[in-house]
């Protein structure tokens, strides 16, 4: 018999003085039936901070980084596929934008690019591990785990931030889909290219080339991902010349061909994908805004007023899913 999955995801916004550094905060209750886990595959996105309870998560990147039972995995920005696996448990996330990853963690992103790592082990995430710590406690509470989320990084929020200005101006040209070649990033962020390289590398993980065929990809991928009937020639981006420079490019970023990926089953991103563009207005983390994902209310219950510490968004309807 096919397993169940139930994926009930729910994205809350950043307090504002951390919305520049976050995409969202998230939090997925995962259930399998009879305690069997699920293989799904995460696609390019940028650095992500996730906490597991019970710590059941098993993760492999494309050069065979891996990871295995622990309660704080961490990602560097990515430009291939991640495989992973999870049983049934709780999982909070906090999705780093590269303005995020330059405050909080400062080490080059280059370093980490594509990284897999075991946050309570390394180094880098050093300072998230008394979060991971002190997340969770004996009975789900999503108002007091969040709390603990926002709490501790409002307690750094005052670190200052070498070039701030550049990476916003850097990542707000790669997002916009008019902005084709390196040397239009260049002159949309009013860098020389040298110093293009440099933001770049410390900030963003890849060279600007790359994040641009990334962004390129990943404006596709999403849209396949939130209409599978438009087939993948209905959802490719405007600056793809042909199918087969888009099916060469899905086999570099996700390690398998179009078809091979539309046949797979995704139980978790595909409940992930549908709440965020729901929720949030982009399907994926890469096409977020430097400010972070505009957050909308559900269609039926009012946006709250945000306090210090912002309420969740009201709970997406659950996904099931049959691997």
């Amino acid at each position: 018999m096919p397993r169940r999955c139930i994926v009930a995801a729910r994205f809350f916004p950043p307090p504002a003085p951390l919305a520049r550094y976050f995409t969202t905060f998230y939090c997925a209750d995962i259930t399998v039936a009879d305690g069997i886990a699920v293989t799904d595959h995460l696609h390019p996105e940028w650095s992500n901070l996730r906490f597991h309870a019970p710590p059941l998560i098993d993760a492999e990147n494309h050069a065979g980084m891996r990871i295995g039972a622990t309660h704080f995995s961490a990602t560097g920005p990515s430009a291939h596929a991640l495989r992973f696996t999870v049983g049934s448990g709780r999982i909070w996330g906090a999705g780093l934008l590269p303005l995020g990853w330059a405050k909080f963690v400062g080490v080059p992103a280059a370093e980490l690019a594509n990284a897999v790592v075991d946050g309570a082990r390394h180094a880098a995430f050093a300072s998230f591990l008394p979060l991971a710590d002190s997340l969770f406690e004996a009975a789900p509470d999503s108002d007091a785990e969040l709390a603990r989320i926002t709490t501790h990084f409002l307690a750094r929020v005052d670190a200052p931030v070498a070039g701030e200005a550049r990476i916003v101006a850097v990542h707000r040209a790669i997002v916009d889909p008019e902005t084709a070649t390196a040397a239009q990033l260049a002159e949309v962020a009013a860098l020389t290219s040298r110093t293009l390289e440099r933001v770049c590398n410390r900030a963003f993980g890849f060279a600007p080339k790359l994040l641009l065929r990334r962004q390129r990809f990943m404006r596709s991928l999403a849209q396949f991902m939130l209409d599978p009937s438009l087939k993948w020639i209905g959802a490719l981006d405007g600056h793809y010349h042909d199918q087969a420079q888009f099916v060469r490019e899905f086999r570099q970023f996700m390690g398998m061909t179009p078809g091979e990926y539309a046949a797979r089953p995704h139980p978790i991103l595909d409940a992930f994908v549908a709440a965020r563009a729901r929720l949030a207005g982009a399907a994926v983390q890469t096409l977020d805004q430097p400010g972070g994902a505009a957050l909308l209310s559900s269609p039926l219950i009012p946006a709250p007023i945000r306090p210090p510490i912002s309420p969740p968004i009201p709970p997406i309807a659950m996904r099931r899913i049959d691997p």
